[in-house]
């Protein structure tokens, strides 16, 4: 008899239980025998549980079970069993009910139920701990027991149960008590029955299987182990791995890599001599796993061995190769194949001559490659699971492979264009390189000098000599608030050069640098000089909004501990320079219009890549303002890297993917382990996850304007759409395909365009950053901006501001 979970309800509490307990209780009057709960008409359904086959996840394994049977045993119907009965429907659960102890018992015989529900409030009907006594043993007949109830919960737990619930007919109270015991006692229950099953198939296999603890110290072997090296378990079992003889056959250092690679949780694969307990050596092909348990520790090491002579009579199954998928180029460390698959030693073994015999071997050789790419390996495992899956788990899988043959994993797909054609706008110019055309029109930028901008503001010579007015205006520039068009006022738009001397000083870039503060004068001097100031949106003052972003960013808490100097410097001027040369047009445009850039960037990340590299010609050019000249070279190529990987990074045709792995491999670790109060050091400053971190902070960075303060956010929304505007007009002049149509100075609505504009880029990737860097008050300035938006939008105002009352 299977284990079954009970229940037990007073006017105080709900238990619920395991078996291997006895009771006793007095024979009950009979009863109508148990019967199916009628629909309550509440739907069968709910969004996380299903009344089909149901998944269960065991350590790398996937399990399938039915849905579970619950049995309510209640004397009669009211507010409590109907809450139960609810909760059932709404869980998905199988449910049958009883009115006595004797078809109680009847019916769990016949079924086994998983959960069984005890009504006792009234306890004259029948005693609950006795019939849970019946239930543990799966007694037939009522034995006498004590009436007494007791306020302790000990005598429940004697009886067998191992839950307490205060009562509550709510019904939500009583689904959520249910899922707990679905997700606790009994999901235990089921991967306890598991591993029989997993122990019963390890002791078939005619593979030797190896487990070891941490320790190394052998727990198990199986029966084809004990045949192939003559050892019986006993001799091994709490013995030291060392402590078994080895081969001198191999390599000195081989068991010290084998051991240094399986330690850093990775999994080793390779030729190995064994030595057997009769002194004879034996080639084996060895694959060992580390087994990693709760908080990332590894706990156990797999190692699944098979001779190699045992390897060459079993050809024809190890060397079936999928034919379905070109990416299925298989190394010899996997051996099954699906059905209907290709044999290479069959098929060269037909070839007579020596061309045939040659292209044969080649393909033998292509298949023991061990170049392996992770999304290879995915789709093979995918595959082999497919093979013992229900058929609709197994059409499922196939729709998961076709979305992994897929390019574009990361973005999200969108619905017809009359859904939002705001958001397919955007998507179309932000996310494309553009619509081939067959036309021959060409849009050429004619070659830049450094642009002069008109006034009788003075270069400051360093931070002492920025006058008081321009001074003033940066007091408060560490605050996320800063007026960065105040700024730009009185310097009359040159506020690079003044916000990066103070930026720059406070992060004690040129001291990294080994550069003086003039040379970095005369550089952030030649890099605003090549911004176009006739941009609305594009130009210094966006420059050193980015850069006004990134210092702020800097200072949070969780990216301080992640980042080094060089990170931070990096960043500083990836944000100045992440835009230098912008031409006031998208990606798209210069595509379409064949320009010069696009043909020498192939159409990919055609002005991320014109920027990266002019921003390092023009550092490098001239000595006076060559930053990095006093760099040694191997620092210079580490912070070059870095540089440019975050300006390509605010292309936004990765955009999703750069989010969706920061969430993965950061957002979701780190909660983990502060749940687990583990540390997070590892989590943060790993080469991958900083990599991450810097992409992340410079997109936010650069597409901030929602997040700032309403009038600021007004401002900036004007500005891009301004330059949006003049695009679709040049875009009809040229004669070119308008790639954001809505982006018409005659028709768009700009609180439509900034409402798309922050459901699909920004609230998923600031909620990220938010719960990263701890960003409230840009999360405040964020949901206000929308309501702003929201409000126009509903009032059917397409301008900037609300018409003067």
């Amino acid at each position: 008899m299977g284990c079954a979970s009970s229940v037990h309800i007073s006017d105080r509490v709900v238990h619920h239980s395991g078996k291997g307990s006895e009771g006793s209780h007095a024979p009950q009057p009979p009863s109508a025998a148990p019967h199916r709960v009628p629909a309550l008409g509440l739907p069968v359904k709910s969004p996380d549980h299903k009344t089909s086959v149901k998944e269960v996840q065991f350590g790398p394994m996937k399990l399938y079970k039915d849905p579970l049977q619950v049995l309510l045993v209640f004397s009669k119907d009211d507010s409590q069993s109907n809450g139960f009965l609810w909760a059932c429907e709404r869980a998905g659960f199988s449910c049958s009910i009883a009115r006595t102890p004797e078809t109680a018992l009847q019916c769990f015989l016949e079924k086994h139920h998983d959960i069984i529900i005890i009504d006792h409030r009234h306890s004259r009907y029948f005693d609950a701990e006795v019939l849970c006594g019946y239930v543990q043993r799966g007694s037939s007949a009522p034995v006498p027991g004590p009436e007494r109830e007791e306020a302790s919960v000990m005598p429940l737990i004697a009886a067998g149960f191992n839950r307490r619930y205060v009562e509550n007919p709510h019904m939500m109270s009583c689904y959520n008590e249910l899922i707990q015991l679905e997700y606790g006692e009994v999901h235990a229950q089921f991967q306890l029955r598991a591993c029989n099953a997993i122990f019963t198939a390890m002791e078939q296999s005619q593979e030797a299987i190896e487990i070891t603890n941490e320790d190394q110290l052998i727990q198990y072997v199986n029966p084809a182990y004990e045949a192939i090296m003559g050892y019986q378990q006993g001799e091994l079992l709490g013995k030291e791995g060392v402590e078994v003889p080895k081969s001198e056959k191999n390599k000195p250092d081989l068991l010290e890599t084998i051991n240094s690679c399986i330690r850093n949780g990775k999994e080793w694969q390779g030729v190995y001599f064994a030595k057997k307990k009769n002194g004879d050596s034996v080639q084996q092909n060895v694959k060992i796993m580390p087994v990693i348990g709760q908080g990332g520790k590894i706990r156990h090491y797999v190692s699944i061995n098979r001779p190699l002579n045992d390897i060459n009579k079993m050809d024809k199954y190890s060397d079936r190769v999928q034919a379905e998928s070109q990416t299925d180029v298989q190394s010899s460390k996997h051996k099954d194949r699906r059905k209907g698959s290709l044999d290479v030693r069959s098929t060269t073994s037909r070839g007579s001559d020596g061309s045939s015999q040659r292209r044969h071997s080649s393909m033998a050789r292509i298949h023991s490659m061990t170049i392996e790419a992770p999304i290879t390996k995915v789709i093979n495992i995918i595959n082999a699971a497919q093979e013992s899956s229900p058929m609709p788990v197994a059409e499922a899988l196939d729709r998961v492979l076709e979305i992994l043959r897929t390019t574009e994993l990361y973005s999200p797909q969108l619905g017809t264009k009359d859904e939002d054609p705001h958001t397919n706008d955007l998507v179309g110019g932000l996310m494309m390189d553009g619509l081939r055309r067959l036309s021959g029109n060409e849009y050429i930028f004619a070659t830049k000098q450094p642009h002069h901008i008109p006034g009788h503001l003075g270069t400051p010579l360093s931070l002492s000599d920025i006058p008081q007015y321009v001074a003033r205006t940066m007091e408060n520039e560490e605050s996320w608030d800063f007026d960065i068009f105040s700024l730009e006022a009185a310097t009359i738009r040159r506020p690079l050069v003044y916000l990066g001397l103070k930026v720059f000083s406070r992060f004690g870039v040129c001291e990294f640098l080994h550069c003086s503060e003039s040379t970095l004068r005369a550089w952030l001097q030649a890099i605003e000089a090549n911004y176009h100031s006739s941009n609305s949106y594009h130009n210094s003052t966006h420059a050193a909004d980015v850069l006004h972003a990134t210092a702020y960013f800097l200072s949070k808490e969780h990216v301080k501990q992640s980042l080094d100097p060089v990170d931070e410097v990096a960043a500083l001027i990836a944000a100045t320079v992440h835009d230098v040369d912008h031409p006031g047009r998208t990606n798209s445009f210069l595509c379409n219009a064949g320009s010069e850039l696009a043909i020498l960037y192939n159409d990919t990340a055609v002005l991320e890549s014109h920027h990266a590299a002019l921003a390092f010609q023009i550092t490098t050019r001239d000595d006076k303002c060559n930053i990095f000249k006093n760099m040694e070279r191997t620092e210079y190529r580490t912070l070059r890297q870095a540089i440019i990987d975050m300006v390509l990074a605010t292309e936004m045709t990765k955009h999703f993917e750069h989010v969706n792995k920061f969430v993965n491999s950061i957002n979701k670790p780190l909660a983990a382990l502060e749940e687990t109060g583990e540390s997070v050091k590892s989590i943060l400053t790993s080469p991958e996850n900083r990599i991450l971190i810097k992409r992340m902070l410079i997109k936010c960075a650069d597409v901030s304007n929602p997040c700032r303060p309403l009038q600021l956010c007004i401002e900036w929304a004007g500005r891009i759409s301004e330059e949006y505007f003049a695009q679709t007009d040049e875009e009809k002049r040229q004669g070119l395909p308008v790639v954001m149509p809505v982006f018409d100075r005659n028709t768009c609505s700009i609180p439509k365009s900034q409402i798309s504009f922050i459901d699909y880029f920004i609230t998923d990737m600031f909620d990220a950053w938010d719960a990263f860097a701890d960003l409230p008050n840009l999360m405040q300035h964020l949901d206000n901006n929308f309501k702003y938006w929201k409000n126009l939008d509903e009032r059917k105002l397409r301008s900037l501001r609300p018409p003067m009352e």
